[in-house]
């Protein structure tokens, strides 16, 4: 079974709803509370602490109308099944932060990427990891919502498929982001970033190459290296 290996209690997951069921789950309450079934609920001794509903919809999207009510219906799948704990959200596209958006507290949604260090009074940047996530802190602050928590729902970095991918790149950068995330951002230090790494498997049906090669397995369920995740 593809969960087996994670159903150790210190093991959390975010289980993805992909983009093309969201119409039919945002269509139907039933659909939703089947979807919970088949994919959570019987999976009992497996700790998922949010459902990602979609994944980087754009506001233009055919999909993005299917979106919020997809994940309202989740969320009502969830607390019927008694799994009220399990969070619901969705990983955003960066498109959403308007153009200008730079340094970090100018940041903004939009109505309808920084140099490797910068610096915005009082604080600085070294790297685009920090200042994205400062960016979206500094919208949600401007549009009212200053008190939400950001996940960040992927980040990672491929082994293959581009100029800059290797294993040892990989490796160093996934190690490395374990340890940045404990120590939170500039404009929230000492605040741990919840962070989950891209992706737990490679994917070789995807395309372009270089979106096969970003899973810390291989498909036969082989570690690729080696990676402390404490």
């Amino acid at each position: 079974m593809l969960y087996e290996p994670f159903k150790a209690p210190n093991i959390e997951l975010m289980l993805g709803l992909p983009n093309p069921d969201l119409q039919r789950i945002a269509s139907s309450q039933a659909n939703a509370n089947a979807w919970v079934q088949s994919n959570v609920k019987q999976f009992g001794n497996v700790k998922f602490r949010y459902i990602a509903v979609g994944n980087e919809v754009k506001p233009s999207d055919s999909s993005a109308q299917f979106l919020v009510p997809a994940m309202q219906n989740i969320r009502n799948a969830l607390n019927s099944a008694g799994l009220g704990s399990i969070k619901v959200s969705t990983a955003i596209d960066y498109g959403v932060i308007a153009d200008g958006s730079f340094p970090p507290s100018k940041g903004s949604f939009r109505g309808d990427p920084p140099s490797p260090q910068v610096s915005d009074p009082p604080l600085s940047y070294q790297n685009l990891f920090d200042a994205n996530l400062d960016t979206v802190y500094a919208a949600l602050e401007k549009s009212g919502g200053g008190s939400l928590e950001i996940v960040v729902s992927e980040s990672g970095w491929p082994t293959a498929g581009e100029t800059g991918t290797s294993v040892d790149n990989a490796r160093t950068y996934n190690n490395n982001l374990v340890q940045h995330v404990k120590r939170g951002s500039p404009k929230r230090p000492g605040k741990p970033i919840e962070t989950y790494i891209f992706a737990m498997f490679d994917e070789s049906n995807k395309n372009p190459e270089l979106e096969k090669h970003w899973g810390l397995f291989s498909p036969n369920k082989q570690p690729k290296y080696d990676i402390n995740l404490n």
